[in-house]
């Protein structure tokens, strides 16, 4: 059974890196840095996993109240998380020769995160019933998708736009923590049950931009003219 688990833990992360990958479709990314980009996703799991059980022990990680839960979901989680992924995304991915046009933002990015959430799904899986596994591979995994698609966007334009550096960096940094906050924050509170509702609208809203993104900055590839022109030359007699 816990094969089954860890298939299914597995499985959703690698779907997705997939479709980011496929998804730039006027030059691809060699194989090498998205590896790297997907181990440094789980390796921050490992500092991420200790610095939120420390929470725990100290009694920090509570949602008993609307503000205990705030305080959770939006700073010992969701900033930590973010912030580490974004980290990991600027000082790698971010400084090398191969991030050469926006939409490689999207695509780094969405890989570390999911080698996070490949590593986060494993943990539960070990943790946890069948149930739950399958339920995070249709929400976390998703979840964790378009926040770090959100981050990649403004951190591919923060990369090709100097004069407006700064500010795409933070709104990359900024956003993702923001929607991951309200996301999570749905989940773990305790007074309103109805709430998680909401926490369903967030992910649809974070996917539906996410996916917008996506296709934006595909028409905006610089590749797209120089396809276009080699496309036609394959076509003249």
């Amino acid at each position: 059974m816990f094969g089954l688990q860890l298939a299914l833990a597995v499985l959703p992360c690698a779907a997705i890196v997939y479709l980011i990958y496929r998804a730039d479709l006027y030059e691809k990314e060699d194989v090498f840095p998205l590896l790297i980009c997907f181990l440094l996703g789980v390796l921050i799991t490992f500092p991420l996993f200790e610095l939120q059980a420390l929470f725990d022990r100290l009694g920090w990680l509570v949602s008993g109240t609307l503000v205990a839960a705030l305080v959770s979901s939006f700073i010992l989680v969701s900033l930590t998380e973010e912030s580490l992924k974004f980290l990991t995304l600027r000082l790698y991915p971010y400084t090398r020769s191969f991030f050469n046009e926006p939409i490689d933002g999207i695509v780094y990015s969405t890989t570390i995160a999911m080698g996070f959430a490949m590593l986060e799904n494993i943990f539960y899986a070990y943790q946890y019933e069948l149930s739950t596994t399958l339920v995070r591979g249709i929400t976390a995994v998703p979840a964790h998708a378009s926040f770090a698609a959100i981050m990649g966007y403004f951190v591919g334009r923060a990369r090709f736009n100097p004069a407006k550096r700064k500010r795409f960096l933070l709104m990359g940094l900024l956003l993702p923590i923001g929607i991951h906050g309200l996301y999570d924050f749905f989940i773990i509170q305790e007074v309103y049950d109805g709430l998680i509702i909401l926490s369903l609208l967030t992910l649809s809203i974070a996917l539906f931009f996410s996916i917008r993104l996506v296709r934006e900055q595909q028409g905006a590839s610089p590749f797209r003219e120089n396809d276009a022109k080699t496309t036609n030359e394959r076509e003249e007699p």
